[in-house]
């Protein structure tokens, strides 16, 4: 489901195969043990690059596994969705307390969920000729969590931008994405896209910041988004804060 890579300071994390990479909780679990890894074996300055094969980044939550649970009590219970939502919110969660920078290395779309992952990264880039960031909720009918509208929002100053994003559900292209502060840089290509955040990664690894300091000051700009996190009423879950199982 995914690769991770060790190069010098770099940790590359590649969402590997050219499906959609519908965050289910087997590709969810998956970027989590190697974000996991990294952690551990992480000696000295770091950074992590996450990027991905295929057409897409990550097309958003496999909502046709979450809506195909065969028992019908679990099914009207949500408890695939529900599974699938705290298992992302523990993902985007440990993202924002890893002990190093990280970069999105956006090669293809990036919807919905999809969208939010790449956000969770300290740095966006994104290739130029294909692909777009687009949380489709309002034109899949789907009823967008609370916690997706707050990240946006402590992500994106505009109030008039954010509205786009989610309440006009636009199509965002690498370009448009730079305009709007969205995407840090917009890359000919997937290849450069990649090269380029390699290189953001190198700057970064130099500057010898600690990591454990570094994750401690993510998570206090994050402080009040974390607390979010522990429920999704948007599938019924009024669960134990998340950040605090971590």
């Amino acid at each position: 489901m995914c690769t991770l890579e060790k190069r010098g300071g770099l940790f590359i994390l590649t969402i590997t195969g050219d499906d959609e990479h519908r965050l289910n909780p087997t590709l969810i679990d998956s970027i989590r043990v190697a974000l996991n890894r990294a952690k551990s074996e992480s000696m000295g300055p770091t950074a992590l690059i996450t990027t991905a094969q295929g057409k897409f980044f990550s097309n958003g939550y496999d909502l046709s596994w979450a809506l195909s649970d065969p028992d019908p009590v679990r099914a009207r219970a949500l408890v695939r969705s529900k599974s699938m939502s705290r298992k992302f919110r523990l993902l985007v969660a440990e993202l924002i307390s890893l002990p190093m920078p990280t970069i999105a290395a956006v090669t293809g779309h990036a919807s919905a969920a999809g969208f939010i992952l790449a956000l969770s990264h300290d740095y966006l880039l994104m290739r130029k000729d294909r692909g777009f960031l687009y949380m489709s909720e309002l034109d899949i009918r789907y009823n967008i969590p609370y916690w997706f509208t707050l990240f946006v929002k402590s992500k994106i100053g505009s109030p008039m931008i954010w509205r786009n994003v989610i309440l006009k559900a636009e199509k965002i292209t690498a370009a448009k994405g730079v305009e709007w502060g969205i995407v840090d840089s917009a890359h000919d290509n997937g290849e450069e896209t990649v090269e380029a955040a390699v290189r953001l990664g190198m700057d970064l690894v130099n500057r010898k910041w600690d990591g454990k300091v570094y994750g401690n000051t993510r998570r206090t700009v994050f402080a009040d988004f974390l607390v979010a996190l522990g429920t999704d009423e948007s599938v019924g879950d009024t669960g134990d804060n998340v950040d605090s199982r971590l």
